[in-house]
């Protein structure tokens, strides 16, 4: 069995040297923690396809999503603060339920990280064409790339300030999307919300089935996916056991605010809920009928740039995800001593972020359907490890150093299990759905196999870090 170093002492390296220094309070986490999140992208993207599939149902929907999140909040708010490590999912899973499970959601967050930002990159050139028309998506994704590791790697304080600034150009984007749908009514709150309609088989409208709802809902849960990834950055933030629970409910607080707002008030404001419904980018085709040309080129460059400060955000978690593994001797010892390194003047996982930065690039070349394939149901498998992981730690005592304990025990990762089980439902009823499960599933089995025959063997591999609590 590997070593379990708690004293975070690998060989020839003091704790201090191996460790990243606790260098941000709890305002900076939370600008970087929103700025992964990025409510504009949950309006913008994931709103504009939760009103496709269940048209004005949209509020509703993004609300259940948000009440699944409060739950799911409490499930990371207890494992963060007992485990505040940059190995995230990786070291709660590996310390709570065993080194093979934690290996194996490790395959999947960082295969998605990397996937996510090529992703990110190849559609915010989909934004800027209403800007630029006939910009190249692939030189663009590329661009975006090369910035975005450059920027990763700089000091997280720098990195807590880039992104605050460009969340708050994004913040002023969602304002300017609120007023638009608020100053102009066309139907009461009431008619918006609790009546919600779609568009029929016969471009009449129709009430929402509870089927149309469930499956959008299982969509709205991504769209405040992210509250959790202040985990990455724990070690960073001082006095992290008591302060990390705090960041995590206030980034899903933000979000919860940021997005329903807006989204109510394109259900409000829409001229025609015919032409909105039918729609294949309904929030832009909104902002085009009430704001005009001007509207859409600032609304586009304003979720480029949320995308793209996304990108940075997501950057930092990549680099210090696969920092992490290799402070822990995951890989043989020559590339676990280079992507350990820490830059002695700016504090980052410089390495780590330059390899995370590298595939990210690669995967700019690949088609874009084969990357959301890749992506697959990534966060479903970490949902439910985690919500297993708060189980299984409250009654083997492995969390009971944990600086936040949730309210109402266990109904909170029941709750998220059963709500897991249904997405799953839909997803196995759906084409995309199923591969994405099946991809998922693929990637799970290929790092738990690379734990048997390699990890699991080694002498040197072992959790490693700050000492529980501290």
């Amino acid at each position: 069995m590997p070593l379990d170093d708690t004293t975070g002492q690998p060989p020839g390296a003091s704790l201090a040297e191996a460790s990243l220094k606790p260098s941000m309070h709890g305002f900076g986490a939370l600008l970087i923690t929103l700025s992964c999140l990025s409510p504009s992208i949950g309006v913008f993207v994931v709103g504009s396809d939760v009103i496709r599939q269940a048209g004005t149902g949209v509020f509703l929907c993004f609300a259940a999503a948000a009440l699944l999140g409060v739950a799911m909040a409490a499930v990371y708010g207890e494992l963060a603060a007992a485990f505040p490590q940059p190995g995230g999912e990786y070291t709660i899973l590996g310390k709570v339920l065993g080194p093979g499970w934690g290996i194996a959601v490790l395959g999947v967050n960082l295969l998605g990280l990397s996937v996510a930002q090529s992703l990110s990159g190849l559609g915010v050139a989909t934004y800027l064409s209403a800007i630029v028309p006939g910009i190249p998506a692939v030189p663009t994704a590329v661009v975006l790339v090369v910035l975005v590791t450059g920027t990763a790697l700089l000091n997280i304080r720098v990195n807590a300030w880039i992104t605050g600034v460009f969340l708050a150009v994004e913040m002023a984007a969602l304002i300017g999307l609120t007023w638009l749908g608020l100053a102009h009514p066309q139907r009461s709150l009431a008619a918006a919300v609790l009546h919600p309609v779609v568009l029929g088989s016969h471009s009449q409208l129709a009430p929402v089935t509870l089927a149309m709802a469930g499956a959008a809902t299982a969509g709205g849960v991504y769209a405040f996916n992210g509250y959790g990834s202040v985990v990455f950055l724990g070690e960073e933030l001082h006095e992290a056991p008591r302060r990390i629970a705090r960041v995590v409910f206030l980034a899903l607080g933000v979000a919860v605010l940021t997005e329903l707002l807006p989204v109510l008030a394109v259900l409000v404001g829409a001229p025609d809920l015919h032409a909105l419904l039918s729609a294949s980018a309904p929030v832009p085709d909104f902002i085009a009928a009430v704001g005009g040309p001007w509207g859409v080129k600032l609304m586009s460059a304003g979720v480029a740039l949320a995308i793209f400060n996304a990108m940075i955000a997501v950057g930092l978690m990549a680099g210090r995800q696969l920092y992490s593994t290799g402070r822990d001797r995951l890989w043989p010892a020559p590339i676990s001593d280079a992507i350990s390194r820490i830059h002695p003047r700016l504090g980052s996982p410089w390495v780590a972020t330059l390899v995370m930065g590298a595939a990210a690039l690669a995967g700019c070349f690949v088609d874009e359907k084969v990357l959301v394939l890749v992506l697959g149901n990534g966060n479903v498998a970490l949902y439910a490890g985690l919500c297993v992981a708060v189980l299984i730690g409250r009654r083997s005592g492995a969390t009971r150093h944990t600086g936040y304990r949730m309210p109402l025990f266990p109904l909170p990762p029941l709750l998220v299990l059963v709500a897991l089980l249904a997405i799953v439902w839909f997803d196995l009823h759906d084409v995309e759905g199923a591969k994405g499960l099946a991809a998922t599933a693929v990637l799970l089995v290929g790092a738990g196999a690379y734990y048997q025959l390699v990890a699991r063997r080694s002498a040197s591999w072992g959790f490693r870090g700050r000492k529980p609590g501290g």
